[in-house]
């Protein structure tokens, strides 16, 4: 199928407003229900945790749903479209607590909508990135509209990034009244609307493939399916890794500015300049290449991000933001991010081509299945990220209601931010090295294989 550019801006447009939901609740569940109300990040961490747990169930048949789905209006649109609608509802929930629930009742409503919203993001999620491999062929075209996508993904991450803890005190009063629950109130609420509004766009201008002929496999043959496609689990295991990563200083990067720097303001320039240079490395990612193998391109990923988490553990120790300046903090933050961008594009381009060598290899074609894995490890990823700096933040002893923290705690937060980071990045190469086969030469022969 080949795509007109409004046809990939779109795409690009739905990539951006599903991350902008993703990374609001990514990044600000834990200090919102922790600083803001505060429960317990132990607490918070552990419930996150348990709850990706239910998705290793929920995502696979999500997955499975979608690929015997036929409608008149596609295969994967209705679900996009219906997913869209019931998570904007569940998000706005989760920041929008009533004063008048209260304690226990607050641990109850976060757990339901919390389930709630990674059921609903499953329904769309899925069968977004589904539609890549089923829209695409192998190559050129499909690392292209993969960059695109995860460019625009990567903006959307920033949004709410960068601009939360800019827009939330406005949203909530300003200096003389403020209150961070309405700031968080509104703040959800307007990124639900957009959400919606992105994915509309999508649906009416993505167009699918016709699947009235397509013959799909039972349940049971597509779990074997699935299973036998060592390449897709290759993937599987080391986007966990790679997302944890990123995850785990996404949500102690905060506190850290907050608590250790000094300076909370800084921290959305920070995090401006990080998501600025993983959005640029994005986009530059089909034009290095051209000269650059895409195993070996992953490999230089990982190690960029390994320098910039050595770097940031350097300068932390160092104090290097009290002799000098903050803004010193950004280069290695910005390493990181560039590393996260290289993976990021490749990652989803290496699970596309798994989706063709299981058709070589099994005989069957299982895009949902394949992408309902990375659904489930991306929210496992974050789950077990939020679990990392929950329980991180209880052992460091670190007390949100102090206008300062002990020396230990300090020094406990700075090694959190960067070490378990690494240490799953580390974990990341070794899997990818030991078992990922998909270089650019089999591709070709599997796309002469499957006629492309």
């Amino acid at each position: 199928m080949e795509l007109r550019l409004k046809n990939k801006a779109a795409f690009g447009f739905g990539a951006f407003g599903k991350d902008v939901v993703y990374m609001l609740v990514n990044s600000y569940l834990l200090y919102y229900y922790n600083v803001v109300l505060g429960m317990s990040s132990a607490f918070i961490g552990t419930l996150l945790m348990a709850a990706r747990v239910f998705d290793a169930v929920n995502d696979p048949f999500m997955g499975i749903v979608v690929a015997k789905t036929k409608t008149k209006w596609g295969r994967f649109r209705p679900w996009i479209m219906s997913g869209t609608v019931l998570n904007a509802v569940t998000i706005y929930a989760l920041f929008a607590v009533p004063d008048s629930v209260k304690a226990g009742n607050m641990k109850i409503w976060l757990a339901a909508f919390y389930i709630a919203w990674g059921i609903s993001y499953t329904l769309m999620d899925i069968p977004f990135w589904s539609m890549i491999p089923a829209i695409t062929n192998p190559g050129k075209d499909r690392e292209q509209l993969t960059s695109l996508a995860r460019s625009c993904a990567g903006i959307g991450d920033a949004v709410p990034t960068v601009l939360t803890m800019v827009l939330v005190p406005v949203l909530g009063g300003g200096a003389a009244t403020l209150n961070y629950k309405i700031g968080f109130r509104w703040w959800a609420l307007i990124i639900a609307v957009v959400f919606v509004i992105s994915e509309l766009v999508f649906c009416l201008n993505v167009p699918e493939k016709n699947y009235e002929e397509m013959e799909t496999p039972g349940i049971v043959q597509m779990f074997k399916s699935l299973f036998r496609n060592d390449q897709a689990l290759t993937v599987v295991a080391a986007v966990i890794f790679v997302y944890t990563a990123l995850n785990i200083v996404g949500n102690l990067i905060l506190y850290f500015f907050e608590f250790d720097v000094g300076n909370k303001g800084a921290y959305n320039i920070f995090v401006g300049a990080c998501f600025t240079t993983q959005v640029l490395t994005m986009m530059l990612v089909p034009l290095i290449r051209k000269s650059v193998g895409k195993i070996k391109l992953f490999r230089i990923g990982i190690l960029v991000q390994i320098a910039g988490f050595a770097m940031l553990l350097i300068f932390a120790f160092a104090e290097v933001y009290h002799k000098l300046t903050w803004w010193i903090l950004c280069l290695p933050g910005m390493i990181v991010y560039a590393g996260y961008g290289i993976l990021n594009v490749m990652l989803t381009i290496f699970l596309s081509d798994s989706v063709d060598y299981g058709e070589v290899k099994n005989k069957s074609r299982e895009e949902s299945v394949i992408f309902s894995m990375q659904t489930f490890t991306v929210k496992l990823a974050s789950g077990i990220a939020v679990f990392i700096a929950g329980v991180a933040l209880d052992l460091i002893g670190l007390d949100a209601d102090l206008e300062a923290q002990s020396v230990s705690t300090l020094k406990g937060l700075r090694v959190f931010i960067s070490v378990p980071s690494a240490v799953c990045l580390v974990l990341a190469l070794l899997v990818f090295v030991k078992f990922y086969r998909l270089s650019d030469e089999k591709m070709e022969e599997i796309s002469k294989k499957l006629g492309k």
